[in-house]
């Protein structure tokens, strides 16, 4: 009797670790838009396979690539609500969920110099940047690089003086609209789905896009001039449910962002590759390719910085001074 009775207390007090090892781990669903196939996914693997490894299995992620989950403002909203637990979506999918974010349509907002802008990612504008979210029902951890914008048109873009006139296509932001109208140009804001054919009739006369997209979209069939600017930066907002994110043990927090901010130098890398192959690409297909020396690059910055900077205010508020304050003193500290 004496037996079985420890036995049953043996059994029970395994039932209740077994349980509580149940209790430790955590699975996280985390969409985003791009294919399997694309950067931000394999790195995401990456970023997985380490925190799975460093938490013992406790923690998982399973990605649902290619808008699976629904467009980027579905995932947001399911961040939100709590129904998704995380999503990787870029900046300009998150200025209506929060304005602040929009600071990154600034030109030349990221210095060229690769180090330089992750320690501006990495620091008290970046904290900052991610602390923005924190009132918005979204806990965000990191800013994940996806490349640099350039400028494709028809017509002439040999200076900047070359703008002028010319009809340009922009996502639907006040700050690109007045980037373009700095430089005597015109912005019109178009989805990116009828792009291709804006641009063949003629509604505009050019964009702006990174590099691999103006190949993968072959807006090389309908654009004559490229300019290798990198004037816009393309940032990724790494976003969790506070929901989910706030049973977590803090060591796991850590080990999270952790390896999202780890994992930078080979995505920076990787994204740079894909980027020299749809330069020979786009060049190969007969585009006019020419570089933006040092000296343009700063002129495009001066003539649009102080405009594009009170648009974004203007339309960010209070916060959103607030953030540009810190920006400048983190830029003028690099700068030195």
């Amino acid at each position: 009797m004496k037996t079985i009775r420890n036995l049953s207390i043996t059994v029970a007090a395994a039932a209740l670790m077994a349980g509580g090892a149940l209790a430790q781990e955590f699975t996280a669903k985390i969409g985003h838009l791009e294919s399997a196939a694309q950067n931000r996914h394999v790195h995401l693997e990456k970023v997985a396979a380490l925190v799975n490894e460093r938490t013992n299995g406790a923690v998982e992620f399973v990605l649902f690539p290619q808008a699976q989950l629904g467009d980027q403002r579905q995932m947001n909203e399911g961040v939100q609500f709590g129904s998704l637990e995380g999503t990787v979506a870029p900046a300009a999918f998150l200025g209506g969920f929060n304005p602040v974010v929009s600071i990154l349509d600034i030109p030349y907002l990221l210095p060229e110099d690769e180090a330089a802008a992750q320690a501006l990612r990495e620091g008290p504008f970046g904290q900052a940047l991610l602390d923005s979210f924190s009132d918005k029902g979204m806990h965000a951890i990191a800013l994940w690089p996806n490349g640099r914008k350039h400028i494709t048109s028809n017509q002439p873009v040999d200076d900047l003086a070359s703008f002028a006139s010319q009809k340009f296509r922009v996502m639907d932001s006040r700050v690109l609209i007045e980037q373009f109208n700095a430089l005597d140009a015109s912005a019109i804001a178009i989805p990116f789905g009828e792009l291709y054919t804006a641009l063949q009739t003629g509604v505009v006369d050019g964009q702006e896009n990174p590099l691999d997209t103006i190949e993968t979209m072959k807006y090389f069939e309908v654009q004559e001039n490229l300019v290798i600017s990198g004037h816009g930066a393309m940032e990724d907002i790494v976003i969790f449910s506070p929901i989910w994110w706030n049973t977590l043990p803090e060591e796991y927090q850590t080990i999270i962002q952790d390896a999202f901010i780890e994992t930078v130098p080979e995505l920076v890398a990787n994204k740079q590759a894909a980027v020299d192959r749809a330069l020979e690409a786009v060049t190969a297909a007969g585009m006019n390719v020419r570089e933006a020396g040092a000296d343009e690059r700063a002129a495009f910055r001066e003539a649009t910085f102080a405009a594009t900077s009170s648009a974004y205010v203007a339309m960010a508020g209070d916060a959103g001074q607030a953030l540009l304050d810190v920006y400048l003193a983190e830029y003028e500290k690099l700068a030195q």
